[in-house]
């Protein structure tokens, strides 16, 4: 692996913020998130941090303490694979990207963290744009601050004036394509991010290869932000790891996808919410954008290639742009719920373990995290209704739990 983050070296005597981990054992209503499994009548035993036992009530362990929860439900933390913890989704973008001060950042990501796990989210892949994300890992590993489980990507880096120039790293040619790698490796990046286009492809032949070959070179993975088509194989085929957004697709396109086994993180949060007159007009959303999104949701098949896409075998996995305007960090039925709308998840129970199963595997936690099994990690949430029949249950989430500490 890389050298550590000089921030690694540092000894930390006290976390400021620490929880205890708990024994607990809860009786209710389990949906492990492995395939359509839910048992109606059953328990979660947690105990070192860890999942002790799943099962039917009756084998329950007798000599502890149990929590009843009269049939509300366990299931496993959610992960959010695409969000940007210090945008608020409240301010206009450019200006808080451009503008805000490092401490306003801090002190957002900060806030998002705490609506994360409110929200029952315990893991949060950070796409970054500029650095403050770095700084975020940083005050969670080191319990300045509580908050989910962190993967970061540092700047996301682009072609010189290229998409979102005014926030990410801007690189040209092969060699400071690898230059901007390394800088992200050297801050602590979990993984890279490039923006590979918008109205037109982004980065040269030659500066993708190095990009890409950089970051595998350190061991680390790339997605790339690709919305269409052409960008989509293009990248797949130079060899990225994920795809951010999607778009249109060629069956040809999609094949590659699946023999390189790249998944999907589709973000229609902006999309839906922005659609939405009363949400939109109290985020200041103007009345054309407003028009063009609620056309835009009511066209089903501009979505046709990400539903192709999903029917073929290409995992889909959960991400709301959470930053973008609009998109708080806890708003999370608005999207599973279009999934399921727009056809990428045939079901509810499919969406779950789009935020869940098929999240975990993306983010390099499948054997550890995202279901409820014996011996994998204690990230659960506790949930006041019944998300697989009604996924606006997942507003009214009770409890958070990461490695068995109870977080909200």
């Amino acid at each position: 692996m890389p050298e550590p983050a000089a921030w690694k070296y540092q000894k930390v005597t006290k976390p400021m913020f620490d929880t205890e981990v708990e024994e607990r054992l809860f009786f209710g209503r389990v949906i492990t998130c492995v395939g359509d499994e839910v048992i109606e009548d059953g328990y979660v035993h947690l105990k070192d941090g860890k999942i002790a036992a799943v099962g039917l009530r009756a084998g329950a362990p007798s000599n502890v303490e149990a929590t009843e929860t009269y049939g509300k439900t366990l299931m496993p933390g959610m992960m959010n694979s695409h969000a940007h913890l210090s945008w608020d989704g409240i301010h206009e973008l450019s200006q808080q990207s451009m503008y805000d001060a490092p401490e306003i950042r801090a002190y957002k990501a900060a806030g998002n963290m705490l609506k994360s796990l409110r929200a029952g989210i315990t893991l949060v892949r950070d796409l970054g744009v500029h650095n403050a994300n770095l700084f975020t890992k940083q005050a969670v590993a080191q319990g300045i601050f509580p908050g989910p489980r962190l993967l970061v990507s540092g700047e996301s880096i682009i072609q010189t004036g290229g998409h979102t120039y005014w926030v990410c790293r801007e690189a040209s040619g092969a060699d400071e394509m690898r230059r901007a790698v390394r800088d992200q490796v050297k801050g602590g990046a979990d993984l890279i991010k490039i923006m590979a286009c918008h109205d037109t492809l982004e980065f040269t032949d030659e500066e993708l290869q190095a990009v890409i070959d950089e970051a595998h070179r350190n061991r680390l993975p790339v997605t790339a932000h690709a919305t269409y088509n052409e960008c989509i194989a293009r990248v797949a085929e130079f060899g990225v790891d994920c795809i951010e957004h999607g778009g249109s697709m060629t069956d040809e396109t999609i094949q590659i996808l699946i023999e390189k086994k790249l998944p999907i993180v589709t973000t229609f949060s902006a999309l839906v919410i922005q659609a939405n007159p009363e949400i939109a007009r109290a985020f200041g959303i103007p009345e054309w954008k407003i028009e063009e999104r609620q056309k835009a949701v009511a066209d089903k098949s501009r979505f046709d290639g990400l539903v192709r896409a999903a029917k073929a075998g290409v995992p889909i996995v959960f991400g709301t742009d959470a930053g973008s305007p609009a998109v708080e960090h806890d708003r999370i039925v608005p999207e599973l719920g279009f999934m399921v709308e727009v056809g990428v998840c045939p079901n509810n129970l499919d969406a779950l373990r789009a935020i869940t199963a098929r999240a975990a595997v993306l983010n390099g936690f499948g054997d550890t995290l995202g279901t409820l099994e014996t011996g994998k990690l204690a990230d659960m949430i506790v949930v006041d209704g019944k998300p697989d029949l009604d996924l606006s249950a997942l507003e009214k989430v009770e409890m958070t739990f990461i490695d068995g500490k109870r977080m909200h």
